[in-house]
C-alpha cells in the first residue's frame, strides 16, 4: 500500500444541516458527540431505532456555517427525511448537497500529504471542501468532501494516483471495518457487535440521544454474543446473508466480501469452538480472525 492512491466514493452522498441550532439538534439524536465536530475535527456515529438497533451510519464535518454528513447515496433520502421528522420547531435546515463529491485517499502516510496528522478524525480545509482522516481507523486514510467540478483533480496534484473502488474496498475489508448497510442489518443490528466502540462511533459521555439506554445496556452488561469479524475465503464469494456453518450448526452470516476477503457477523462462542479451524459458507471455507483494533 505504498503509493498514494485517491478513489471518487460514488456509493456516497451528501446532507448539509445548517441553522444557528443545528449543533444541539444533532447532539440529541446521534451516537457521537457533536461537540467535537469543529474545523479541525470529524467524527464517525449512527443514528439508531429507539430500541437501539441500527438505521444509519455517517460522518460529520464541519465547514463554514454548516456540518455536512457523508452518507450512504442509496439512502440519503431516508436520513434525510428521519432527521427532519425531529426538526420540529429548531432553527435547522437539512438539504440534500450537490456542492460536494466523497473521495477517499489512501497510501504511505497520505494524511502527511495534505498536512494533516495522523491521528482518527484531524480535519483541515482543502481545495475548497475538506480532508480528514478517517475517524474509524487511521489505517484507512482520508476522507474528503471536494467541490464538485473539481473531481479529484486537487488530489492528484497533491500526488495521490487516481484508483479504483475495488482497492480502496480490499483496504477496509483486509483491516474488518464494515461500510454502512452492506454490512449492518438495518433496523437489526447492534452498534458494538460492529465494533463501534473501537471505531469511534460512540460517546459513552455525552447526553441522550436515540437508542443511547439500550446501548449503554449492552456495554455494560457485557450483552454481545456475536461480532462482525474478518473471514479469509477459500473458494467461491459467499453472497451476503449465505449461513456460515460450524459444522451442523450455524454460526453466523455472511456481509460484504471480495477477493478472497470478507466480513461475517459470526458467534463468538462457535469461532472459540472452531479453534482455527475452518468454518464454512456454501462451498467456500472461511477463517476468521480478530482485528488489531479489535478488544474482544
Amino acid at each position: 500500500m505504498a503509493e498514494r492512491r485517491c478513489v471518487l466514493l460514488a456509493e456516497r452522498a451528501v446532507l448539509e444541516v445548517a441553522g444557528e441550532e443545528r449543533r444541539a439538534f444533532l447532539q440529541g439524536l446521534i451516537s457521537n458527540d457533536v461537540e467535537k465536530v469543529a474545523g479541525d475535527r470529524a467524527i464517525y456515529a449512527a443514528l439508531l431505532t429507539a430500541q437501539g438497533k441500527y438505521l444509519h451510519d455517517f460522518f460529520v464535518a464541519a465547514l463554514g456555517d454548516a456540518f455536512y454528513i457523508d452518507a450512504e447515496a442509496a439512502r440519503l433520502a431516508d436520513l434525510k427525511r428521519r432527521l427532519t421528522l425531529y426538526r420540529l420547531r429548531a432553527k435547522v435546515t437539512i438539504a440534500e448537497s450537490e456542492r460536494f463529491i466523497v473521495a477517499a485517499a489512501f497510501g504511505e502516510d497520505a494524511p502527511a500529504a495534505l498536512g494533516l496528522a495522523p491521528e482518527a478524525g484531524a480535519a483541515a480545509p482543502f481545495a475548497g471542501g475538506i480532508a480528514y482522516v478517517d475517524p474509524r481507523l487511521p489505517q484507512l486514510g482520508l476522507r474528503l468532501l471536494l467541490p464538485r467540478e473539481a473531481g479529484l483533480a486537487p488530489l492528484e496534484r497533491a500526488g495521490f494516483a487516481a484508483a479504483d473502488l475495488e482497492s480502496y474496498d480490499r483496504l477496509r475489508l483486509a483491516l474488518g471495518v464494515p461500510d454502512g448497510s452492506r454490512d449492518l442489518a438495518i433496523d437489526k443490528a447492534i452498534l458494538l457487535e460492529a465494533g463501534f466502540e473501537e471505531l469511534n462511533g460512540v460517546d459513552w459521555q455525552k447526553g441522550c440521544y436515540i437508542g443511547q439506554e439500550l446501548t449503554a445496556r449492552t456495554k455494560y452488561r457485557a450483552l454481545i454474543k456475536k461480532r462482525l469479524m474478518p473471514v479469509a475465503i477459500e473458494g467461491p464469494l459467499p453472497p451476503p446473508g449465505t449461513p456460515v456453518m460450524l459444522g451442523d450448526a450455524e454460526a453466523g452470516e455472511m456481509r460484504s466480501g471480495r477477493d478472497g476477503l470478507g466480513l461475517a457477523l459470526l458467534r463468538l462462542e462457535a469461532v472459540a469452538e472452531a479453534a482455527g479451524a475452518p468454518l464454512t459458507a456454501g462451498e467456500a471455507k472461511l477463517r476468521p480472525h480478530k482485528p488489531d483494533w479489535a478488544k474482544f
